[in-house]
């Protein structure tokens, strides 16, 4: 486990409090004129709002970095990983799309 996945999941704990009828999941999302990408924890209430909270900013600006990044995170969690701003890029190493279509807001 590298360095950002230490303190992503950090923080993930830190911030995660199970709550019925709630919908939690990550979002990661490419900075294209930054050059990194940023790393959110969001959950939804049912009837409520959605939420987002900021975890952290991965500088590495490479896919195959992300890509070792993502594959820890899922094995130490169980949510789901979304995705913004990826759109026709795939992973170097699976050479699987990563994002299918642009979001509205793209």
């Amino acid at each position: 486990m590298n360095k950002d996945v230490r303190i992503i999941n950090d923080r993930l704990t830190a911030q995660f409090k199970p709550v019925s009828q709630s919908r939690y999941w990550l979002q990661i999302v490419d900075n294209h004129y930054g050059g990194y990408y940023n790393v959110f924890f969001n959950h939804q209430r049912k009837w409520q709002r959605l939420r987002s909270i900021p975890l952290h900013t991965i500088k590495t600006y490479e896919l195959a970095y992300l890509e070792t990044v993502v594959h820890d995170l899922q094995q130490l969690t169980q949510l789901t990983i979304e995705y913004d701003g990826f759109t026709n890029q795939y992973w170097p190493q699976s050479q699987r799309l990563i994002q299918r279509k642009k979001h509205g807001y793209e």
